[in-house]
């Protein structure tokens, strides 16, 4: 909440969530319920999952869930959608999520779209609330499947490059290659997710970061056990500790003016017209400071009174802002 409050104050755009499970360091597992408490919270920040993991779900559930929302906090709910289960394969079998539901991920799609817009897909069945609410859907990824269906369906297009950065610049160039226009969106838009933690030292930032890649390395060790310090490190100096290191390709790491450098620089690789902030300090104090930092250097503040197309935003695993 103080940095969904925080990121507000500064003029960020909006806030994300993203639905993930059993995973002890992220809260956002009851996806919509967190989104309403955040929005119930704030007046102005936009606020939205990052994404809902549609084939965990019945089309109508998230179409009655995001309709509410949007009913309650008129023009400030975004639904991104993603296919993959946000969890490991135990708890996708307690999710009882069937093992093929990833497969109708587009048709999904376009039955949320349905309900959430003027006419059912479904004959006889509406989502109340949510028709006419007209929620806009963002499709979320990290491979050229993502990029291709929302060409394909003239969505918006976020990448989960702060943690899953291989496809990154083939996926991009798909995706604004291959666009079509729809009713939500005329042109292509691509969101890219970048690694931040900020300090006004930049030891400090990079201590930071070697703890957040310790926590990484214990979660790819730990396979349900608790791990320690020593299991962490060791991972990292092996071979396989490159898979933690790749994972953090895209980061701005540093000082204020560092990190203002290397976002610039990442907007301009990935072709972005809005960059997710992924803040990656390892306490809360940490993460709202590396908002206010980075705010600081890009001059965000100036850019919110110039209006919202050049605002950045927040985005998280459990709540994260974004840049534009």
């Amino acid at each position: 909440m103080a940095l969904a409050q925080r990121a507000e104050a500064l003029g960020y755009t909006r806030v994300w969530y993203a639905e993930h499970h059993n995973m002890p360091r992220i809260a956002s597992s009851a996806t919509s319920v967190l989104i309403g408490h955040v929005a119930d919270h704030t007046t102005t920040i936009r606020v939205g999952a990052g994404g809902v993991m549609l084939p965990n779900h019945a089309p109508l559930t998230i179409a009655e869930q995001f309709g509410t929302l949007a009913w309650l906090h008129p023009g400030r709910i975004d639904l991104g959608l993603g296919r993959a289960p946000g969890s490991d394969r135990a708890t996708m079998t307690a999710l009882r999520r069937d093992p093929t539901a990833a497969d109708r991920f587009p048709d999904d799609v376009l039955e949320l779209q349905g309900y959430l817009g003027d006419e059912s897909r479904v004959p006889g069945v509406q989502a109340t609330p949510g028709r006419g609410t007209h929620v806009p859907l963002y499709i979320l990824g990290s491979s050229l499947f993502g990029a291709q269906l929302a060409a394909l369906l003239g969505l918006p297009y976020a990448f989960a490059s702060h943690f899953a950065p291989a496809a990154l610049e083939q996926a991009v160039a798909l995706y604004r290659r291959t666009f079509r226009p729809s009713a939500q969106q005329e042109r292509p838009y691509v969101i890219a997710g970048l690694n931040v933690i900020v300090a006004d030292d930049a030891d400090v930032a990079a201590d930071e970061l070697r703890t957040t890649m310790r926590r990484r390395a214990m979660w790819l060790v730990a396979r349900g056990r608790t791990t320690t310090d020593d299991e962490a490190d060791a991972l990292l100096a092996s071979p396989a500790g490159a898979h933690v290191r790749q994972m953090l390709t895209y980061s701005a790491v540093g000082t204020p003016s560092e990190a203002a450098g290397a976002l610039a620089t990442f907007a301009t690789h990935a072709e972005a017209d809005e960059v997710i902030v992924a803040l990656q300090s390892p306490t809360p104090e940490g993460r709202v400071r590396s908002l206010e930092l980075l705010a600081e250097a890009t001059d965000l503040s100036a850019a919110g009174r110039r209006g919202a197309a050049s605002r950045p935003a927040p985005w998280s695993g459990s709540g994260a802002p974004r840049h534009r």
